[in-house]
């Protein structure tokens, strides 16, 4: 087997421009493949992050009708005991409580639905980063009467400013119309602008009195110390109310983390088939070359075994090689962007209104790139059986006669 080795190696170099040839082929099919799905986990992973951080956290608590009608009398069933409990339990981070209401912002510019979040500063920094999203003003410290924070986008549609007075329009317990004036305190920009344009977030102190729900919650928020220990969390908490993860608030993002490393497989099979295609190619043109030569090792008694794993070998070192100069140029250019990101600053409003920003930082498990290595030699194997097969059937008798 030694022997074998060494000849198949040394015909790997017999043509070295051809067989250099077909390992930068897959070193690029590789190389491309890795790093645009390493490009899209990026960006899928920013947009989980982003809602994760922004607003939804890794679990949520409301009502068991709260969810369907947004009715304010639903709130939390015997919340204060609830608090307690997950203050002792493991692997939460911070937690805040919230209320939640539809209202309608106005100013002398326009009027525009929105979501208003009662909250609690302090605990809200913990569970959200909103308040590092500030791009002018401060976050619900300054004023002590009606601040109120918004996006940017919002902010631009009504025409306001630090300083200015929105009303805020919303219905309290008994459905009775409120409105009431507050004064913006922050405007913030999240890389999702559809968020910035429909919530604003005002103290749960000078939201609840005005909807008779002092001491009440419509929604405590969650986050884990990592996002695999959600479903730890979930199962720890006991209650008559409605807990749930981040991929059951918001489906579209699991079936999107679901669907992610499925498609980069089926997406690296497309690419490695059309490869394979190249290396049968490549191989073919070799076995035709040495006609002869190989009718000379069968005509001398060489068994058509050893021929048949010669031509395998061969296949796989030259897909060993490209595999692992296709990986190891993947790694060092995911990496690369991965610290510096990638600007697509030119297309920064489509992505935004996707939920992620301007610029993109590629990743990807480690795994998949063992994964990849296996594929490729997988198909390289695979597509080395033509060619050897071709080998086997040239006649010994015809084939050193061959010039």
């Amino acid at each position: 087997m030694k022997t074998l080795l060494m000849i198949a190696w040394r015909n790997v170099w017999r043509n070295k421009l051809r067989s250099s040839i077909v390992i930068a082929s897959v070193v690029l099919g590789i190389w491309s493949g890795l790093f645009i799905m390493a490009m899209v986990s990026g960006m899928n992973d920013q947009r989980l992050s982003s809602f994760i951080n922004t607003n939804l956290s890794h679990i949520q608590i409301h009502n068991a009708g709260f969810q369907e009608n947004f009715d304010k009398k639903d709130t939390i069933i015997g919340s204060n005991t609830l608090l307690k409990e997950i203050d002792t339990m493991s692997h939460v981070t911070a937690y805040t409580k919230r209320l939640v209401l539809q209202g309608m912002a106005s100013t002398a510019h326009g009027n525009y639905g929105v979501k208003i979040m009662g909250i609690f500063p302090d605990k809200e920094k913990n569970v959200t980063d909103i308040s590092e999203k500030l791009v002018q003003g401060t976050y619900l410290y300054k004023l002590k009467r009606n601040p109120i924070i918004i996006g940017e986008k919002l902010a631009n549609k009504l025409g306001v400013k630090v300083n200015s007075k929105v009303v805020l329009n919303f219905q309290d317990s008994n459905n009775n119309t409120v409105s009431t004036g507050f004064r913006v305190e922050g405007i913030f920009k999240t890389i999702n602008s559809s968020f910035d344009e429909e919530n604003v977030f005002v103290k749960y102190d000078d939201l609840a009195p005005l909807v008779s729900l002092s001491g009440k919650y419509h929604e405590i928020a969650i986050l884990c110390d990592n996002i695999t220990e959600t479903e730890t969390v979930e199962n720890q908490i006991k209650t008559n109310n409605s807990v749930e993860s981040w991929d059951q608030l918001s489906p579209e993002l699991g079936y999107a983390q679901e669907a992610m490393s499925n498609f980069i497989y089926i997406f690296m099979g497309i690419i490695l088939l059309a490869l394979a295609f190249g290396i049968v190619n490549t191989m073919l043109m070799a076995v035709l070359e040495r006609k002869r030569e190989i009718g000379m090792l069968l005509s001398v008694g060489m068994d058509k075994r050893k021929v048949f794993t010669m031509i395998i070998l061969e296949t796989l070192f030259l897909a060993f090689i490209a595999a692992l100069l296709g990986v190891l140029l993947s790694i060092w250019t995911i990496e690369y962007f991965g610290r510096n990101g990638i600007n697509l600053s030119a297309v920064a409003k489509g992505l935004e209104s996707l939920g992620m920003g301007a610029r993109v930082f590629t990743k990807l498990p480690f795994a998949m790139y063992v994964d990849i290595t296996l594929m490729t030699l997988s198909v390289a194997l695979i597509a080395a059986i033509i060619p050897a097969r071709r080998a086997l059937k040239l006649n010994p008798a015809e084939a050193v006669k061959a010039i």
